[in-house]
């Protein structure tokens, strides 16, 4: 039987829609795989379940990390603190915890498949898919460290905005983790904004859609993270898709074929959170 990739969009802990869509795509482990584009928990009411299927698919789920996955691992193991809206408490209790955090914590932010790259947030237009996975190494090197814990008590911030070369140490990894778990707009300097956080019209002076800026190759590039888009990128000047559809804010959980292109979408069961 031949194989299929499907992309699977934020699951933010909408646990019972993201098995319905495994049964609507009529997935199969032992031959299909899975690519989960980050933000697996946090807002739904099963972060817990989420985490744990995943982490049971084994080699059959590809992921990349989200900011809301960061965000677990600082208040986990980084000191940081739970935030009003969070629905992580059923992780930190769990007999299952340093497991499934080390899963966590093991997962990469960018993933590639032929000409496709997967990410969070998106990429930086002038960073081709090999720096992309070399910035992505980095990464993983501090988490997979010795001094893991105190790199993600500061792995939050806003500076520096730009990415550089010369960028080192702490502010080069936060960086490139806010590149690629967080960005939306950015300016022809590639600085990010990271105050607009709605649609396309919330879009700061001299800023724009980090896919809307061209690139020199034609990499194809699937990312999560921006709801308000839902699914859409529009006067996108690259190869992209979004599969983002809103799950957690009452719209559908959405998966796509990689081969063919064609989606398919549950709806949401969260109400309108």
């Amino acid at each position: 039987m031949p194989m299929s990739i499907y992309v699977i969009g934020d699951l933010h802990g909408c646990h019972v829609e993201f098995i319905s869509l495994l049964e609507a795509i009529d997935f199969n482990p032992t031959h299909d795989t899975l690519w989960l584009v980050g933000d697996l928990i946090n807002r739904g009411p099963g972060s817990l379940a989420c985490l744990q299927e995943a982490k049971a698919l084994g080699s059959a789920v590809r992921c990349v990390l989200g900011n809301h996955d960061f965000h677990l691992l600082v208040v986990a193991r980084g000191g940081g603190r739970l935030k009003k809206n969070d629905t992580l408490d059923d992780i930190l209790a769990s007999p299952q915890r340093e497991a499934l955090l080390d899963w966590l914590q093991s997962q990469p932010l960018a993933v590639q498949e032929g000409n496709t790259l997967m990410t969070h947030a998106g990429v930086l237009p002038s960073w081709s898919a090999e720096q992309a996975l070399a910035l992505s190494g980095e990464v993983q090197a501090a988490l997979h460290s010795e001094s893991a814990g105190a790199f993600l008590t500061q792995l939050f911030g806003n500076q520096p905005d730009r990415f550089r070369e010369d960028l080192e140490g702490v502010d080069r990894l936060r960086c490139i983790v806010n590149v690629f778990t967080r960005m939306r707009f950015i300016d022809a300097q590639e600085c990010l904004d990271f105050a607009a956080k709605e649609g396309l019209d919330s879009a700061p002076a001299g800023f724009a859609p980090w896919f809307q800026f061209a690139r020199q190759d034609d990499l194809h590039i699937l990312f999560g993270h921006w709801a308000a888009l839902e699914g859409r990128t529009p006067n996108a000047k690259i190869n992209v898709q979004g599969l983002d559809t809103g799950c957690v804010w009452g719209g559908s959980l959405t998966a796509m074929n990689l081969d063919t292109g064609e989606r398919t979408s549950v709806p949401s069961l969260q109400g309108g959170r």
